[in-house]
């Protein structure tokens, strides 16, 4: 590692020690092989290692990292994979080599919730979904990105990944993937037009066959109110605190969305859900990556993916359905030893390098937030991406939303669903019912 680099890597320890600790209490949640040694992004001792020109700090202050053990939570069908890039880091950075490392299976879910319950307890680096980043900071678990590893973040992943990893202005993780989002998947050989959705829905009514959109998701409904204009998001503070709701749901574009999900309701094809693990007799389904291996087992030949489809509203008009965004992150705890937090940080930005996400995708087909490695010919012809990043396109990323949010988008689609809300509603009723919605967003926030 180059003199330049521990300067920049020091500089973020010491401007994460200050920082550690300055979070409050939040009562926030939410739903839900190659080469790596010369990759220009990674933590390796490359001479174009992004932190090598950064003149902050004095390398003259420290003349080695120490040692210790460094624990890593990752998804248990990465363990062996990330064991395997971190001693090839290590390899490569032998100044570094006075650590060990420890790989555990705690997935991005759990390894989120066992950071909040347990900071100092917890892993020195673990990955997590976007989700969680404010309650994470909030809690005072994740060390701040600064200096060139902060323009690493932002200048080296696409746009939705690099927002993803802030809070307020500052960078708080390295984004580890980009193929957290929902499209089409569909058999080609009933659904004859993919772009829409009225199409779709009469072909799997001819068939008979289902078509699976889970409406009373927080994480799946919003794809009708954000196609239709509308906006549901949260301002927080630095802190992680809520500050504000920009909500719009309660207004006539929110109604034609209503009135959208209620007509999906209604037809003999629809079904609840986004699960291919129990989902039957289908010819369309709106679902995730995590599942394209199985939907390609039950569809075959006519396995085929899209981005989701359009729809024609009550209002005559036309609206792309739209949707959420979500990233897995690397986030690192803060350290009292800068030393330590040194090589965490440069580890952490090698095992979110260009190269090392291209191999995690050939390995476990995770999708590539890195520029250089979307641009990979595997990742490109890999369909259920492809349509995913078309999809993305039209969305915006999921940021922080209160606990109480995802109970409240799941009573407005049960309330669909059960036929409280239904096509003989009135446009009074249906607005009532968002207004009431509307409401309820902006008190999580007050």
């Amino acid at each position: 590692m180059k003199k330049k680099v521990l300067a920049t890597l020091l500089a973020t320890a010491m401007v994460a020690g200050c920082l550690v600790g300055c979070g409050g209490n939040s009562d926030s949640g939410s739903n839900t092989g190659s080469n790596t040694t010369s990759d220009s992004g990674s933590g390796s001792s490359s001479s174009s290692d992004s932190g090598s020109s950064s003149d902050s700090g004095s390398s003259s202050e420290v003349t080695d990292y120490g040692s210790g053990t460094i624990t890593i939570w990752v998804a248990e069908n990465t363990v062996e994979f990330t064991k395997a890039k971190a001693d090839e880091f290590f390899a490569a950075n032998p100044d570094m080599a006075g650590y060990s490392v420890t790989v555990e299976p705690v997935g991005e879910g759990d390894a989120a919730g066992n950071m909040l319950t347990d900071v100092e307890g917890g892993a020195d680096i673990f990955g997590f979904a976007q989700d969680q980043i404010t309650r994470l900071v909030s809690a005072g678990a994740l060390s701040p990105i600064v200096g060139d590893n902060a323009a690493f973040v932002t200048s080296q992943n696409d746009a939705g990944a690099a927002s993803a990893a802030l809070v307020g202005e500052v960078a708080y993780a390295y984004p580890m993937t980009s193929d957290n989002g929902y499209f089409l998947y569909y058999d080609s050989s009933v659904v004859t037009d993919p772009s829409s959705l009225e199409k779709i829905i009469a072909d799997c009514e001819a068939a008979g066959k289902n078509f699976y959109f889970e409406i009373n998701s927080g994480w799946y409904q919003p794809a009708f109110f954000f196609a239709t204009g509308c906006t549901l998001t949260y301002d927080t503070d630095s802190d992680g605190n809520f500050t504000a709701c920009n909500v719009d749901y309660a207004t006539d574009k929110g109604v034609v969305a209503m009135k959208e999900i209620i007509e999906l309701n209604s037809s003999s094809a629809f079904q609840n859900g986004s699960s291919a693990n129990t989902a039957s007799n289908y010819a369309a389904i709106v679902d995730g990556t995590w599942d394209s291996g199985m939907i390609q087992d039950v569809l075959g030949d006519n396995y085929a993916c899209a981005k989701l489809p359009s729809f024609t509203g009550s209002d005559g008009n036309t609206y792309q359905l739209s949707g959420f965004g979500g990233f897995k992150l690397l986030g690192i705890k803060p350290q009292t030893d800068s030393g330590k937090l040194a090589v965490c940080h440069a580890l952490a930005q090698y095992l979110t390098g260009a190269d090392v996400q291209l191999a995690r995708y050939n390995e476990v087909g995770w999708g590539p937030s890195n520029l250089t490695a979307q641009q990979d010919a595997a990742v490109q012809a890999d369909v259920a991406l492809s349509a995913l990043a078309e999809q993305l396109a039209h969305t915006i990323p999921q940021g922080n939303y209160p606990g109480d949010y995802w109970d409240l988008a799941t009573a407005l689609g049960d309330d669909v669903i059960s036929g409280t809300l239904s096509t003989s509603s009135s446009d009074e009723e249906l607005m009532n019912a968002l207004q009431k919605f509307q409401d309820t967003c902006i008190s999580y926030a007050q």
